[in-house]
């Protein structure tokens, strides 16, 4: 495996030298990657890490008594006790495989809302209070528990600026409150809610709290033991891993409430012709042939941040958020959403009379990769006003000069469009 020697806490070119994909051209030009929110690049030592497992431990998992299935059930479990670890979670905690942050909110959503050998934990007439500051993974799940339940979906909406508060969620819980789910980071805008707060309020409610991590994970990484949290959702894409894999974390009996959505191989401990009896966590969430190699991927990609040090990268994500949310702000015509934001890795921002797909073509050109669009956030944005925006996002290896680039490539896309 690739061994990463850093002389300081982050030095970049150290940290650089880990992602090939970093060291190419596009249109001619050097590539800033800045798309971040979307999807990481993957440093050599996850590649090395999936590569030595297809080439030596690649085989079927639980079941075979063969010495290449032990071994790959070792990495397998291996990897689950090393996330564990990498997001603080406690004895009571379990860590279950998905194939990301979606995958994990809809298991949550559809297994609290579906009929089964216990009974739907939301009932007619409950409430559910879902933020406005939600990608649709964490919105859309919920409309269509509500709707199959009978319950009645709520929003925590923003401030003008985007904000949530405590008191607007303090007036919103009820009794009949039984689920409430919020952000780590909003990936439209960087806003990184008091989540903290606002999940202890919901749980002292008595309501079950569900925490979409995608966007921390990858810097701040929130510690589930130390937060009023049932239920945690990551995904690996976002935190320098593979695609196609992430996890649902939580307490277990917040876990053993889901009814599972997938039926079928290792997930069941009986079958007989007319039914069958469900494994135990995390074997009954987790039915058919898992992404083995993925989930040993996304372990070396926590290693990887661990050996980085997350304090050091939560610290350089964020001054590069703000000084690219400071000249940003200085170009006429531009608004910076979230501008006060600081725990964050994400800069969104429209530009009056310019339409954002435009403006990424035009950074395009210039070899800056950015995200154009609603981000999946299109309710948010609709309720700020905006419309669609123009997204930079940061990671570990991005350097100050691409932020400049970045500057300089949206006043020269704005004086061609205008």
């Amino acid at each position: 495996m690739a061994e990463l020697r850093l002389a300081n806490p982050l030095d970049l070119a150290a940290v650089r030298a880990q992602f090939p994909g970093l060291n190419q051209q596009v249109n001619g030009m050097p590539l800033a990657y800045l798309d971040n929110a979307a999807t990481t690049q993957m440093p050599l030592a996850v590649q090395e890490a999936m590569r030595h497992f297809e080439q030596h431990d690649r085989a079927n998992i639980h079941r075979g008594m063969h010495a290449l299935s032990q071994r790959a059930t070792d990495d397998f479990e291996r990897a689950r006790q090393a996330l564990e670890r990498f997001v603080g979670a406690g004895p009571g905690h379990e860590l279950v495989f998905t194939s990301g942050t979606t995958d994990a909110l809809n298991l949550v959503a559809g297994g609290l809302s579906s009929p089964g050998t216990v009974p739907a934990w939301i009932r007619p007439g409950d409430e559910i209070i879902v933020s406005g500051l939600e990608h649709h993974a964490n919105l859309v799940p919920w409309q269509q528990a509500a709707r199959r339940c009978g319950a009645v979906l709520r929003i925590l909406l923003p401030d003008g600026q985007g904000r949530l508060h405590a008191e607007d969620l303090a007036r919103l819980l009820t009794p009949r409150t039984r689920i409430f789910a919020v952000t780590a980071c909003a990936n439209a805008t960087g806003e990184r809610p008091p989540y903290e707060v606002l999940l202890a309020l919901a749980a002292d409610a008595g309501a079950l709290t569900v925490l979409d991590a995608a966007q921390a994970v990858g810097h701040e990484v929130p510690q589930l033991s130390a937060l009023a949290c049932d239920l945690m959702a990551f995904s690996g894409h976002k935190m320098l891993g593979p695609m196609g894999i992430g996890a649902l974390v939580g307490r277990r009996e917040a876990l053993d409430r889901l009814v599972p959505l997938r039926f079928g191989g290792d997930m069941v401990e009986w079958v007989g012709w007319d039914e069958a009896r469900f494994n135990d966590l995390p074997s009954r969430l987790e039915g058919g042939t898992p992404n083995v190699g993925a989930a040993v991927g996304l372990a070396a990609a926590a290693a990887f941040i661990g050996e980085v040090g997350r304090e050091a990268i939560d610290a350089h994500v964020r001054a590069l958020r703000a000084k690219a949310a400071a000249g940003l702000a200085a170009i006429e015509g531009v608004t910076v959403l979230a501008p006060n934001s600081s725990a964050s890795a994400i800069v969104s921002f429209a530009a009056a009379g310019v339409h954002p797909h435009d403006i990424g073509t035009l950074l395009d050109e210039q070899g800056i990769a950015v995200r154009t669009g609603h981000h999946c956030a299109q309710p948010l944005l609709d309720h700020l006003g905006l419309g669609s925006t123009t997204r930079a996002s940061f990671a570990l290896y991005n350097t100050f000069d691409e932020v400049e680039r970045l500057r300089i490539g949206v006043e020269r896309a704005l004086k061609l469009l205008r």
